[in-house]
């Protein structure tokens, strides 16, 4: 199942914004801008997971992390086959004005309704409107296991080539 968003110039506005804090994701080895999450999986062809979570409240991401996101095998996999993007909406601190107005727009176009959901995607931008597109590969919420994780991914990654 593909789907194709459009993006407004405002949201590419805001992916723009450089702020002056320095915010990292929870998780090791994933980014938290869009735009260089972009311009990553453009340079090297991998589509993006985005990782839609709660991090200091939800506890079936925090138990996405511990069973799948922190084990070897998981960022083996990842460094092989796509470009990771953490997208957080904490309760208990405060995300950058930026990285707060980017991950509602995206929670947004994604229509996401509940905790953990993970996005892989392949994204455009047309560079005359400065709108983004995105080409959704399929999602996947709470798994046990690294391998359960890793091979529903890789069916949704087959679905873009």
């Amino acid at each position: 199942m593909k789907k194709l968003l459009f993006f407004s110039m405002f949201l590419f506005v805001a992916f723009q914004g450089v702020s002056q804090e320095t915010y990292k994701a929870e998780n090791e080895g994933w980014l938290v801008k869009m735009d260089e999450a972009y311009a990553l999986s453009k340079k090297t062809g991998k589509p993006i997971m985005a990782n839609f979570t709660g991090s200091d409240w939800c506890g079936w991401c925090k138990r996405l992390t511990a069973s799948v996101f922190s084990k070897s095998e998981f960022k083996t996999w990842a460094d092989d086959n796509v470009i990771l993007l953490e997208l957080d909406y904490p309760r208990r601190k405060t995300l950058p004005d930026e990285i707060r107005q980017q991950n509602a727009a995206l929670q947004q176009a994604f229509k996401i309704r509940g905790y953990p959901t993970v996005w892989v995607f392949n994204l455009d931008k047309n560079e005359e409107t400065g709108q983004f597109s995105i080409e959704g590969l399929g999602s996947t919420g709470y798994t046990r296991t690294v391998k359960e994780f890793t091979d529903n991914a890789d069916k949704m990654i087959a679905r873009g080539k």
